[in-house]
């Protein structure tokens, strides 16, 4: 686990991958992912706490698929989860962690492709 200070230092990352990209002029529609994928539904994520709608649409989807990447892929302290498994986490962190309705069309999703 981190420590505080590891923690404090590891949240300013969307502000400093604002700042990097900022200059690039095709990157410039697209700041808003970087900026807010750590925002959470219910306003308990950073950098800013937005809560709900107030998050940008694309921020929303790639916060899903950023977890759903994160858990379904091996990581150096833990094996990759079962799909499955990554689909009930994702199922219980809707309306909490994301956005219902993206949790509701991202299993859709998923079930189609299969």
């Amino acid at each position: 686990p981190l420590s505080d200070k590891e923690w404090e230092t590891m949240r300013l990352h969307p502000s400093y991958a604002y700042k990097l990209l900022a200059p690039v002029a095709y990157l410039r529609g697209s700041l808003d992912i970087p900026y807010f994928h750590h925002e959470k539904w219910d306003g308990t994520g950073y950098p800013r706490g937005l809560k709900g709608e107030a998050i940008p649409l694309v921020a929303r989807i790639f916060a899903l698929v950023d977890v759903w990447d994160a858990l379904c892929s091996d990581r150096p302290y833990r094996a990759a989860w079962p799909q499955e498994r990554a689909q009930q986490y994702i199922r219980e962190q809707a309306g909490s962690h994301f956005d219902p309705q993206v949790v509701e069309v991202f299993l859709q999703l998923g079930n189609a492709k299969e």
